[in-house]
Order: structure tokens, then sequence, then C-alpha cells
């Protein structure tokens, strides 16, 4: 069990205060079926580089979405990236960012033939992605899915079983009911 504290302000009430939210398997489960599709999994890609990676998730989310553009999306996650990069360690990066057209927050998992060299912070290339495009309204619900997301992808017993993914159906498969 996940517990992340949530300012609350009780009605009357001038300061907040802390509530924890309990996050069972179930509903962690619920969540990856919320933000992910098979269409928005993708395995084993060969992307050599940052930029490419971020380009070509920014072209396969637009192609899943007629709202979502390609341009904005990769400009979002560019910007994004200039702020301090999203690469967790352990060759996990979380690429995520605001962008205007997006009404429903929505993910994608990768991963890659290649580990590749994304400025984590431990300095080790990556090879998994979680990437979120969000609502520009929805921020504080995006900061908890991204702490769900982080603390999932700590599992390294997860992690591993979603490297060993052979296609895009097998890896949404894996993630959607893998056991935490």
């Amino acid at each position: 069990m996940t517990y992340i504290a949530q300012p609350v302000n009780p009605p009357g009430s001038q300061e907040g205060i802390l509530r924890f939210i309990t996050h069972t398997q179930i509903e962690i489960y619920m969540l990856l079926e919320e933000l992910l599709t098979p269409q928005r999994c993708f395995a084993r890609m060969d992307w050599p580089s940052k930029k490419r990676i971020l380009a070509s998730l920014s072209d396969c989310l637009a192609g899943t979405s007629r709202l979502l553009d390609s341009d904005e999306v990769y400009t979002g996650l560019i910007t994004r990236e200039q702020l301090g990069s999203t690469g967790l360690g352990n060759g996990i990066a979380i690429p995520h960012c605001r962008v205007a057209k997006c009404t429903q927050i929505t993910g994608a998992l990768v991963t890659l033939e290649e580990p590749v060299d994304y400025d984590a912070i431990d300095n080790n290339p990556v090879d998994l992605f979680f990437v979120l495009i969000v609502p520009e309204e929805k921020s504080d619900e995006h900061i908890k899915i991204l702490a769900v997301i982080a603390e999932l992808l700590d599992d390294k017993d997860f992690c591993l079983t979603l490297r060993t993914a052979n296609d895009n159906e097998d890896l949404y498969s894996i993630a959607i009911t893998h056991q935490v």
C-alpha cells in the first residue's frame, strides 16, 4: 500500500490538513488502464537519442488523439526537459508536460531496444519511459499521478518484467496486470 499526503481545506478552515490517500493494487491497475492503451505502449523501440525519443513519442501520442498536436507535445516535453531531466535513474524516465489542447491525462509506456543517454540523475542510460501529457488545469492531479507512477517504477521486478516485453500488446498487458 502507498500513502500520499494530500492537503485538504475543510469548510470554514483557514489551514490545510493532511489526509492520506491509500493506493491499493486495484487503484493502481485502474490508473494504468485509464492512462494507457495498447496503441500507446511501444516495446523495444529503436530510438537512438533523447530528441528522437521525445519526437517519436510526440508523433505517437498525437497519432492516438485527434486533439493532440505532435509539435505542441514535442515543444512541451522539450521545455520540461530544459527545466531538469526527467530521468530518475535505474534506466527510467518519466517525461511529462502540460498541453493546452489536452482534455484528459494521457500516458504512454515505452521500452527501448538499447538504452540511450538521457541526462538521468545517476548518469546511466535510460531504456524505460512512462510519458504523461496533462491538461493545463490538472496540475494537482498530475503531480499525484507522477508520484504513483514513480513509486510503481521503483519496483525492480516490475521494471524487469516490462523490459522483457516482446511487443506492444505484451507491454500493455504486463503494465496493467503486474502484481505490485
